[in-house]
């Protein structure tokens, strides 16, 4: 089994429920083919380094998937048709990083900030 990281980048109208449901769609599709979900993160409204089909910015969830390559060939293939998508993109790793969660809000290090001033 190959282990891959599955970024999609969601339009920016698209609503709380819309996003969770997007989630759940592509999860079903990986679990239909033999793949697993090892883990989902929801890195919210993130702005665009340019315009893309007219948005500045996008909302991104991120997948940590196990499984085979046609597993992520029928990933991409049902997202090139999803019009609630501007962008997606697979990179096939060696190992997952679990422990850090790159775009989550770090609370704690910015209330050290604040009392440190």
């Amino acid at each position: 089994m190959n282990l891959y990281e599955h970024t999609i980048i969601a339009r920016q109208d698209t609503s709380p429920s819309e996003i969770k449901q997007l989630t759940e769609k592509y999860s079903n599709i990986v679990e239909k083919n033999n793949g697993e979900i090892i883990k989902t993160e929801n890195w919210g409204l993130l702005n665009l380094s340019y315009l893309i089909k007219k948005n500045k910015k996008g909302s991104y969830i991120h997948f940590k998937i196990k499984g085979s390559g046609k597993v992520i060939s029928e990933l991409e293939k049902n997202e090139a048709i999803d019009k609630k998508l501007l962008r997606y993109l697979t990179v096939k790793v060696k190992n997952f990083d679990l422990e850090k969660n790159f775009f989550s809000k770090n609370e704690e290090k910015e209330k050290r900030e604040i009392s440190s001033n």
